[in-house]
């Protein structure tokens, strides 16, 4: 019988719990913080691929987050378009800017990569800044709410239950086909992934555009739910922490990131009297993740689900004692042909 993978588990359970959420929680607070979760995991999800699966260090994707927020801003107050088109769009130049900063970049090693994308994130800062006329400056830009049915808590919730649902479900099935295995090899090492004839670089370009889509999309959805925007609010802290998020849930899996996601942001939370500290503690798990478990908590989980999981025992092999007897004996005889039965 096929073992259920707890990816696979995930993604049947994740749209029941993500529908009845509404209905559950408490209060707009917690619905609000439930949110967050969310969005954060639509970018996680799509930098996932390229962290966990292709081993790439990006800690830049806050300024592809920065650039969808803005985007969806800019082109409701300014352009007057639906808030869905402008959630579209900015998942497509988000999606145009990953391309654009890939081709170059991707093809430096590991920490000059990195430095590539922090340096990206930077940029995007300073221009929103600088832009006084179109994105506010300092001051930041109002942002819209959605329409109907989108424009209550529960409203918004349930468009952004949708979205992390569609990017989970492309990030499952791309990681259980033929581009996983690619992406999972060329992390291993890009010479023997080359050398077997994967397109190592197409490969990471397409699994960091695809990232690009999702940072977009997150940006737009952050931008609507914060309800006004700053560039203060796309800081390098936040960067690291969509990072540290894939670092403690762990390379190679969906459902670790995914608990890395709802950990980290659960815990300024729980967390409330040492808000100040918040920096501290983000270092010391993951410094705990690193050292104590340092293939992260997916992989933990999962050896824990396969030992806790009833195993069904295969019913035992009894040969058959007479044809084999039976066989031999015309081998001793000297008989080539075939036993009778």
């Amino acid at each position: 019988m096929r073992k259920a993978r707890p990816s696979r588990t995930l993604l049947r359970v994740l749209p029941l719990l993500a529908l009845a959420l509404p209905f559950v929680v408490g209060n707009e607070y917690q619905l609000h913080v439930l949110t967050l979760i969310g969005i954060y995991w639509v970018l996680i999800a799509g930098l996932n691929l390229v962290v966990g699966y292709a081993g790439q260090l990006s800690v830049g994707h806050v300024g592809l987050l920065a650039l969808g927020a803005y985007t969806l801003c800019i082109l409701t107050a300014r352009a007057g378009l639906d808030p869905l088109w402008g959630l579209a769009l900015g998942g497509a130049l988000g999606g145009l800017c990953g391309l654009a900063l890939g081709l170059p970049s991707l093809r430096l090693p590991g920490f000059y990569f990195a430095m590539a994308t922090l340096a990206f994130s930077m940029i995007v800062t300073e221009l929103l800044v600088a832009q006084n006329t179109l994105t506010g400056g300092g001051a930041g830009m109002t942002a819209p709410m959605f329409n109907a049915p989108f424009d209550t808590p529960g409203g918004f919730f349930t468009l952004v239950a949708l979205c992390a649902l569609l990017v989970t479900w492309l990030s499952w099935n791309v990681t259980r086909r033929l581009w996983g295995k690619g992406l999972v090899a060329l992390r291993d090492s890009e010479v023997a992934a080359a050398a077997v004839g994967i397109p190592v670089f197409r490969l990471k370009l397409a699994a960091f555009t695809f990232s690009g889509v999702t940072a977009g999309v997150a940006g737009g959805l952050f931008a609507s739910l914060q309800g006004y925007i700053t560039p203060e609010a796309f800081m390098f802290e936040l960067g690291m922490f969509f990072f540290i998020c894939i670092v403690i849930g762990g390379n190679g899996s969906i459902v670790g990131p995914f608990f890395g996601t709802v950990m980290l942001t659960l815990l300024p939370e729980v967390a409330a009297p040492l808000a100040k500290m918040g920096n501290l503690l983000y270092g010391l798990l993951l410094l705990v993740a690193v050292l104590l478990v340092p293939r992260g908590f997916g992989a933990l989980m999962a050896r824990w689900t396969e030992r806790h999981r009833g195993r069904r025992q295969a019913p035992p092999v009894a040969p058959d004692r007479a044809r084999l007897s039976r066989a031999l004996l015309d081998m001793h005889n000297g008989n080539d042909g075939e036993a009778r039965p």
